[in-house]
């Protein structure tokens, strides 16, 4: 999801929802507690007025 996030920069949130269960077994499950801690390292930040998730590290570092 990470690396998803890194090619877009800004995704909205169902798109990014169904891209994580088409990817990963169990995507549906894990998706909120893999946003929950993305969210804590510091890596995205959720936009509220476009119900968006925007990747917010730095791009030039390997994932």
């Amino acid at each position: 999801m990470l690396v998803h996030l890194k090619a877009r920069r800004v995704e909205e949130y169902e798109k990014l929802r169904s891209f994580a269960k088409k990817s990963v077994a169990g995507g549906d499950v894990l998706f909120l507690p893999a946003l929950n801690f993305l969210f804590l390292m510091g890596r995205i930040n959720y936009l509220p007025k476009t119900d968006a998730i925007e990747f917010t590290g730095p791009s030039n570092e390997a994932v």
